[in-house]
């Protein structure tokens, strides 16, 4: 490969290490094409972005970066695909359909400005909440009280006494 052409692909995954925020280093090791290209239809249905690299082309890029990622340079050894994500837990959940057969294998992660190391962290990165839940829980917890309130007013007239003898005790 000439160095006009790496230094390019250089660029490009710092580019990518920019645009997403998070990003999963998955072993691809004995995948045939087959399997590889169901990865990927998987992947793009996902909206994640999978790139096959080398090793040594993606420390560059880690290096090139703003972002400090030396935890993840032990992770760089054998067959690595990168996964591209705007969400942290979609490319968890895809790799834990996966993990019966142990191929693609987590190797590294970083979601969430954190780094997470290993396969064992499977289930840590499946359960990060995105954005999307996280507001679906803040509104279902501000719900709850008005659920209430509004359930009891409908009850008829149990409230109205309730009320009454909440007023008569004031006075």
């Amino acid at each position: 490969m000439k160095k006009e052409l790496k230094d390019t692909i250089v660029v490009e995954l710092g580019q990518k290490l920019k645009e997403y925020p998070h990003f999963y280093l998955v072993d691809v090791t004995g995948l045939n094409a087959e399997k590889t290209s169901g990865l990927r239809r998987k992947c793009f249905k996902n909206e994640i972005k999978m790139v096959v690299v080398k090793n040594t082309l993606l420390h560059k890029a880690f290096e090139a970066s703003d972002i400090d990622f030396t935890p993840l340079y032990d992770s760089l050894k054998g067959s690595t695909a990168v996964l591209f994500t705007q969400t942290a837990n979609v490319p968890a959940k895809l790799l834990k359909e996966y993990k019966k057969e142990g191929i693609p294998a987590l190797k590294a992660a970083y979601a969430e400005e954190g780094f997470f190391v290993g396969a064992d962290k499977l289930e840590e990165l499946v359960a990060i909440k995105s954005k999307n839940e996280l507001i679906a829980d803040v509104v279902a917890l501000l719900q709850s009280p008005i659920k209430t309130v509004v359930s009891g007013l409908n009850a008829g007239g149990k409230i109205h006494g309730l009320l009454d003898a909440i007023a008569e005790r004031n006075k």
